[in-house]
Parts: structure tokens; sequence; C-alpha cells
């Protein structure tokens, strides 16, 4: 795992350059701590920062190739899950390594088959190639987007990086922020190649984008296609579990120490199950880690989205696999902190807005940092499985929007409560969102014959998989790799995807509860109370002194007179917020000085220009 950045310009020399693209490979220090490395040459500048896991002494980058009619050189993100069998078949094609890392069967891969090696890739990725045959840059990206990628054209080339930061460290990239941007950073709907920065824009999952003297070109070498499921219930059950036990053993593949997040929850269970059976063929014990609070077991409070406290479920799991478990507990002051929150947004480069959900999992890496460099995660079950409370809330799933918003009304509100009533006008947030969710829904396709119950399903299942499992793994990224962790998500193994997506829903539900599929493949490695449990989210704090601290801070805030934060955020509602009693504040509202405090932290770290 790596941060990278890069620059290509015809029209430049960049040997002149080589400030600048170490500027913007210092970024991504956090991203990769252990090394650090340029290759520049007229047109072109690369850049890369490492995290070594596979091949420690090996793997050093940029890497590059010489072949007869010109330079081959790449920067790499990711780790390729099937590189000892792309090593092999390469070999067999007549090509021979120098390392053992993955790193190097792809560049590899790049030389036998162009472009055409995204489709030989399993896993997380985001990579650049410096073509020197034909003067042409190729950047690729992971099929689900769990790695990130940026890139920012320019008036003779392109700027690219992991991260926004490394692109904003470039003296072309300008901090422009307009309405357009601030609409998807509250609307929640995660446009594709939205970036929030003007003229910034994502690699796309699953995109090729090939820069050349001509411009910009872009392909897909991915989407989500609706086929035939033909495999019965039993049959079904017994792929996703053959499917879940090769991804997870492929995923434990490290040269460094290996954890697994735990939560409680089914889907996280699942992977430390499944993960401690194959750690115990090779004699190894299975670590965990779990984040919680300061009492909150003691006093938890069920809500609209969580029924039970996580605890009691992480101890029936840790006791069945017998795995060397570690809770990392926290309080209100080191949640509320300003040096962590501004921690977060520097990891994240937006206000994000989610509050002690993104401060609780950065300290949480950062405690897991101290003692492994591989976590593997359950993010992305329940886009896959169909598991979110909403998938099965009929209002929801028949609201026409994105069934995540109609489901917690309450979510709009704490998104854009805070916000200047001026600027809520200006940006149409309902408009915007109507418009996002037709682009969205008319991108699914269907198959002939399908039931009015599947297709809208179908649909709702494809609007998680390319919207929302974006966020949240844009939000799990940002936070490790600022803190130097690689976290893998084996539930984004495009077969696993590919295959679930196609499985009818009545048969994604045959058991009239959710996820049943996941549920009953990996029920020989969970405790009953677990494959029992009712889907509970990322845990949030409900000590009242969260609240109480946030309102402190926020008090300060609204002593800065003519701060450009209340341009965006109207002082009169933050105000009154910071008047509510803690103790009984509405959550909606704790939500919103939350949201207030990140864009006032942002604006003092990043001094955007916003436009609108």
């Amino acid at each position: 795992m790596c941060g990278i950045a890069g620059w290509v310009a015809y029209d430049a020399d960049l040997t002149r350059r080589q400030a600048d693209i170490d500027a913007m490979t210092a970024t991504m220090s956090c991203r990769g701590p252990d090394d650090s490395g340029t290759w520049v040459r007229r047109h072109v500048a690369l850049g890369h920062r490492r995290l070594a896991i596979i091949d420690l002494p090996g793997g050093k980058q940029p890497m590059s190739v010489a072949t007869p009619n010109g330079t081959v050189a790449m920067v790499y993100s990711g780790e390729a899950y099937n590189f000892t069998e792309l090593r092999e078949q390469l070999r067999g094609l007549g090509h021979t390594f120098e390392t053992d890392s993955d790193t190097e069967v792809v560049l590899h891969g790049y030389l036998q088959w162009g472009e055409g090696l995204a489709e030989h890739l399993n896993g997380m990725y985001a990579f650049a190639i410096w073509d020197e045959r034909d003067d042409k840059l190729v950047m690729i990206r992971d099929r689900m987007g769990i790695k990130p990628f940026y890139f920012f054209p320019t008036r003779d080339g392109v700027l690219f990086g992991s991260e926004p930061k490394a692109i904003l460290a470039n003296p072309l990239a300008s901090r422009v922020v307009d309405l357009d941007g601030i609409r998807e950073m509250i609307g929640f709907t995660k446009r594709p190649g939205w970036s929030l920065w003007k003229g910034m824009s994502e690699v796309e999952p699953g995109t090729i984008v090939t820069v050349s003297r001509e411009g910009v070109r872009t392909r897909t070498y991915w989407k989500l296609d609706a086929k035939p499921h033909t495999d019965d219930q039993e049959t079904t059950v017994a792929r996703v579990r053959e499917l879940m036990t090769d991804i997870v053993s492929r995923q434990l593949v490290a040269d460094v120490p290996r954890c697994v997040l735990l939560s409680g929850g089914l889907d996280s269970s699942a992977v430390t199950g499944l993960a401690a059976a194959r750690l115990a063929e090779q004699g190894e014990q299975v670590r965990t880690f779990s984040v919680d609070f300061f009492g909150q077991e003691e006093n938890f409070q069920p809500d609209e989205m969580r029924d039970t406290p996580d605890s009691p479920f992480i101890r029936d799991v840790a006791q069945l696999v017998g795995s060397a478990h570690q809770d990392v507990m926290l309080n209100p002051a080191e949640l509320s902190d300003p040096a962590v929150r501004r921690a977060v947004l520097t990891a994240r480069d937006i206000p994000s807005g989610m509050g002690d959900m993104d401060t609780s999992l950065y300290l949480l890496f950062k405690a897991i940092r101290g003692e492994s460099t591989v976590a593997l995660s359950g993010e992305s079950a329940d886009e896959v499985f169909g598991g979110y409370r909403w998938f099965h809330d009929e209002t929801a799933v028949r609201s026409g929007t994105f069934p995540w918003l109609a489901f917690r009304n309450a979510l709009m509100s704490e998104r854009t409560q805070m916000l200047d009533p001026g600027l809520a006008a200006k940006l149409d947030l309902p408009g915007y969102i109507a418009d996002q969710y037709a682009t969205a829904a008319a991108n699914v396709e269907h198959l002939d014959g399908e039931s009015e119950q599947e297709a809208r399903m179908r649909t709702i299942c494809h609007l998680h998989l390319t919207r929302f499992v974006r966020i949240l793994l844009d939000r799990k990224d940002r936070a490790s790799m600022a803190v130097g962790l690689e976290v893998r998500v084996p539930f984004c193994d495009h077969r696993l995807v590919e295959y679930v997506y196609n499985t009818p829903w009545s048969l994604k539900t045959f058991d009239g509860r959710e996820k049943s599929l996941l549920r009953h493949a990996t029920k020989h490695v969970l405790p009953d109370s677990v494959r029992d449990r009712v889907k509970s989210p990322y845990p949030s704090t409900q000590d009242p002194g969260y609240a109480a601290a946030l309102q402190l801070q926020a008090k300060e805030v609204l002593t800065e007179q003519g701060h450009q934060v209340f341009d965006l955020v109207d002082r009169g509602w933050l105000h009154r917020a910071t008047e509510q009693d803690a103790a009984t504040m509405d959550p909606t509202v704790r939500a919103g000085i939350d949201r207030a405090l990140d864009l006032y932290h942002w604006i003092e770290m990043y001094h955007p220009e916003i436009q609108g």
C-alpha cells in the first residue's frame, strides 16, 4: 500500500521542476512512511511513497523497465491478490522477475497486455504508468473504487495523486470550491467523478484514463452487468462460502503483522471466523481489534439505528475463535479533541461532518498501527448482501430517491440545518438529489422478464454498489492510510460482488432476514448470538460530554466576527445550538455542530476560494 503522485506536461521541461514533484510526493508520506522515490524525465514526473507490505526489501518505486523502444515506468498503490498466479502466467510467456513484489508483476502485466492488464487483476489498486514508447500516461483504478485516485487536467497535460492534497501541492492547481462541489458534499449522493475541488476529478472505479498529446481519453473496463442466476439456494450458499473462504485466504497474505477489525456484527465476525480458521492452519492466532467508548455498554440506550451495544457480541466472537483481542476505549475528550479533528480533515481533504464516527475510526486505526500493518474489515457487506435497514423498509424502497436519504429524514436535516439560508436556497439540494437519482437509476441494466419487485431491488442494490459504498470506502481508506495502516475489504472482491449482485432478492432474503446468504454461508464460524443479531451500524458515542465539548468549541468559533465559515454556516443557528442542554440534545443538532466545526477547521487549514 502506498501513495502516488505525478505530473505530465508536454510543453514543459519537468527536469527543472524537481521541487514541485518532491512537494507533491511529500504530501503522501502518511500513506507511505517506509520509503520515498521520484522518477523525472522531460515531460513526466512520478512520485511514490511506500508502505512495505509484500517483499519488504524489493518492490521499490517508481519501478521501470527498459524496452527496445523506450522505458515504461510505474507508480503503484494497492495490492494484487492474484499476483502469484499472474507471475507464473507471465513467466510462461517469457517474462523474468528480479523481486517477489506484486508491483513488478503488475508492471510486466502491462508490458504483456497493455491496458488489458486491468481485466487480469484481482485486488485494490490505483496506479499510473508512463509509456515512453507512445509518450502517454495510463491511469487505472480498481473495480470497486477501494483505492482513491484523482487527476487534474492542465493546459498541456495532467496532475494526479492518490489524494487531492498531492495535486493541491502543485502551483498549477487552484483551491477553488464552487456551488456544484458544495452540493455534493452536502447532498451525499456520491456523484461519479466528484472531488469537491473545481477542475479536479476522480479516476472512476473500473476505469482507465489515458493522457497523450491528443488529450484525455476514458474507458470503462468493468461495470455491474445484469446476468441470469441459475443456481438454487443450496448451491448459491455453497458458492458464497467458497468465495468468502478463498477471498479471506488471499487477503491474509502479507509479510507484516495482520489483524481483523471486529465489531460484533455479522460482517466483521464472518471475516474474523474465516481468518481465524485459515491462520490456525498455519499455526497462528488471529488478532482482533474493536472500538468502544467508556460507559457505553453500561449506559446504552437503543436508538433508530442501533438496538444493542457491540461489546457482548464482540466477546462471544473472540471467545469462539480464540483471538488475541484488544478493545480501544475512547472518551469524549479524545473524540472531540480539535487536533484529532484536524488530523481527520487532513486525511479526508473534505469537511465530511461525520463527527465522532470519523474521529473514533482514526483513533482506532492509530492504536492498531502500533501493533499491525494490515487489517481485514467487514466493510461493504451491507451493500453487497442488502443489509441496511432501508433495504427492508417499503417506504424507503419505493421513495423514488436514494433509500439512505429516504429512510432517515433526519440525515438530510443534520446535513443542512446549519447552512446559511441564502446558501441553502442557491444549492437547491432537493433538485440536485432528484437529478442525481434519475441519472443513477437510468444506468441500471435489467433482465427481460424481471418482476417489478426484483427490478426495484436490483436498482437499490446497484445504487449502493456504485454510489453509497464509495463514500464509506473512501472514508476507511483515508482514515487508515493517514496512520500507515492498510485496510483490506474482502467483501469488495469483484467475483463476490458480481455473483451476489445477480442473485435474486428473494434468494438474498430466503430466510426472511437481511443478508441470508452471508448468514448461512458463514454460520460454521459464528456464535449463535451473532447469527441472530440484527444489523447494527458503526458505533457512535452516547455520552453527553461529547456534545458539551462541541458546544464549547462552537462558542469560540462564534466569537470570530467576519470568519469565512459564516458564508456557509448560519450564525444564529449555531448560537442556538450552543444554548441547548447537552444531555437532552437532539442527535441531529449535535451532528450539525460537528459539521459546522469541520467547516471551520477545513477553511482554516485549506484556505479555499469559495465561489457562488
